[in-house]
């Protein structure tokens, strides 16, 4: 058990490695609890704080968005989902309380549901694991009930692979964490979700995304509307236009060290004996049998090919940037 953003969380239960594979081959359980259920009740006023299309977004539909501040600086990323008329958000452990703060800060009614739990099934094996989950596909939403307990359920997750995040009341989460494990599901710890999330190549925040970094540099372009570009109106959108146009000082990129030692959050990335970034997540990828590391270097080395060194205890450790993800996604659509 370790500490992470002011919860007691596990680490590992058999071992990281044991559990990252159950998660690429069959199916793994976290319990991601510390996260914050937020109910939303003013969507117009909250579209006007993320850049994603959140009066599009239709019932039974999930979405990845951001809250951004004036400068375009990430204030959190989040999930955000549809159940009938009412809007769901899945917010950061460190910052839910920062965010609902800036929500109620901007005229956006939002009700804070952190008492709920979430429970995590990640991989292949997943939907044989929840069939009730079984017609979904990627992203979308429902409301159900497993042996008599009422859930929320999006088919999404941070691994990478094919699963659910399943909401219900703290009373229930024992029993059906439990049932969950009968059926097959692996318990799986803080350890293996962020090796899974790094070979998926997901940001997290407060390593790889900040109040310090907008979405042009976290290459999370993805995430913005089109149509609400064209049309701004919401907060950070002038930062983020001038991004896009002017371009930016540098990006982050995924990088594949050669050799065994992986190089850590802070390691310096030279090109040409020259500093030119930092690592921002580093591990060892169990997948590829190899490091692996996310980091920031200036825009015109964020090319596939790209040779860099990463300094480790004063020594350089030769990598390559490549296309991210290191391991391709295996959603269900």
């Amino acid at each position: 058990m370790v500490e992470f953003a002011g919860y007691e969380m596990p680490l590992q239960y058999a071992g990281i490695m044991a559990e990252h594979k159950a998660c690429r081959e069959g199916a793994a359980l976290f319990d991601v609890s510390h996260m914050g259920q937020a109910e939303i009740h003013d969507p117009a006023a909250f579209e006007k704080l993320v850049p994603g299309d959140i009066a599009g977004l239709k019932a039974g539909r999930q979405r990845y968005s951001m809250l951004l501040d004036e400068a375009g600086g990430i204030i959190d990323d989040l999930m955000v989902a549809k159940f009938g008329g009412r809007l769901v958000a899945v917010l950061n452990a460190g910052r839910k309380d920062v965010d609902v703060a800036h929500m109620r800060a901007n005229g956006v009614q939002v009700r804070p549901h952190f008492e709920r739990a979430l429970l995590a099934l990640q991989g292949p094996l997943a939907a044989k694991v929840f069939p009730e989950g079984a017609a979904l596909k990627f992203m979308d939403a429902a409301e159900l009930t497993v042996e008599g307990v009422a859930v929320t359920v999006t088919r999404s997750g941070y691994t990478g692979e094919d699963g659910f995040e399943i909401g219900c009341e703290p009373h229930h989460a024992v029993s059906l964490a439990d049932l969950l494990l009968a059926r097959g599901a692996v318990p799986a710890g803080l350890g293996a979700r962020d090796s899974l999330r790094l070979e998926a190549g997901l940001p997290l925040w407060g390593n790889d995304i900040s109040m310090d970094t907008n979405p042009v540099e976290a290459q999370l372009t993805f995430a913005l509307s089109k149509k609400r570009l064209e049309a701004g109106g919401f907060m950070g959108a002038a930062a983020v236009k001038a991004a896009l146009a002017g371009g930016v000082y540098r990006k982050l990129v995924g990088i594949k060290l050669e050799g065994r030692a992986p190089a850590r959050a802070h390691a310096e990335i030279r090109h040409g004996g020259e500093s030119v970034g930092e690592i921002t997540s580093g591990v060892f990828s169990p997948t590829l049998n190899a490091p692996i590391a996310l980091g920031y270097v200036r825009a015109a080395l964020a090319v596939p090919g790209t040779a860099l060194d990463l300094i480790v205890r004063d020594k350089p450790l030769p990598g390559t940037v490549v296309a991210l993800p290191f391991v391709p996604h295996r959603y269900h659509r």
